[in-house]
């Protein structure tokens, strides 16, 4: 966890431009990353590809093939990269994806057993499945279950969705999540996932990443949680400029 945390300062500090230090953006034992690329902040399209490190080198895997963000693009997230001063951030419901740097969780879904990698752990969701965008909770942005299934006004607008197809297989992107000290942040941005697109991709998100049923399948069989897998995303210019700065593939 010191580790980590110390990661985090030294990417804060290349976001800020305040010190003449080069440091990965990566962690040391990072040998897969998903990176999506789009045109500029505003852009709600991205391309995606999936990388491995082989013998030190970075070969691509998968890709690049389409996927949709938020409906009003990206901005600076919670990952392990942070947005610098003056920097406009992520916050709850402003329909951005989080840009950055950030790790994966879990996979969670309504299917009884996915194609996945024997080490990702994967919750079939249930009605007592929570996960929390409520800012004045202290469970914002983590993932609960409850004794019974959900039956309160509150609880049912936490539930995560069980009847909708989009949502039948998804993938957690670590944004303000609780692996790093000092967070959840409340108003940050909650609940941002991989998860199938909508109208084969006509249509945007609310902040999450979403890719056809196939590309995602292909995604959560290849995800190995021993290889440190992460996501960068970022815009193709922001992308090209930070890519040696911050060690990317």
């Amino acid at each position: 966890m010191k580790r980590l945390f110390a990661l985090v300062l030294l990417s804060t500090a290349l976001i800020l431009g305040t010190g003449s230090a080069r440091a990965s953006a990566l962690p040391a034992n990072c040998s897969q990353a998903i990176v999506g690329s789009t045109n500029g902040w505003n852009d709600s399209h991205v391309q995606l590809s999936l990388l491995e490190k082989r013998d030190g080198q970075w070969t691509l895997v998968k890709g690049p093939f389409p996927g949709r963000l938020g409906k009003n693009g990206s901005v600076w997230g919670l990952g392990l990269t942070m947005p610098g001063h003056g920097q406009t951030a992520k916050k709850e419901g402003d329909l951005r994806s989080p840009a950055g740097v950030f790790l994966l969780g879990d996979a969670y879904g309504t299917v009884r057993t996915p194609d996945k990698h024997r080490s990702l752990t994967y919750r079939r969701v249930t009605p007592s499945d929570l996960w929390v965008d409520d800012p004045a909770s202290p469970d914002y942005n983590r993932h609960i279950i409850l004794k019974r299934p959900a039956s309160t006004p509150w609880e049912l607008q936490q539930q995560m969705k069980l009847n909708d197809y989009h949502h039948s297989l998804k993938l957690f992107i670590r944004h303000n999540s609780d692996e790093t000290p000092g967070r959840p942040v409340p108003g940050a941005g909650s609940s941002i996932f991989f998860h199938i697109w909508r109208g084969n991709g006509a249509i945007p998100t609310a902040g999450c990443t979403t890719m056809s049923e196939e590309n995602l399948r292909a995604l959560i069989r290849w995800i190995d949680p021993a290889k440190t897998p992460v996501y960068i995303l970022l815009p193709s210019r922001e992308y090209m400029k930070l890519r040696t700065p911050w060690g990317l593939p």
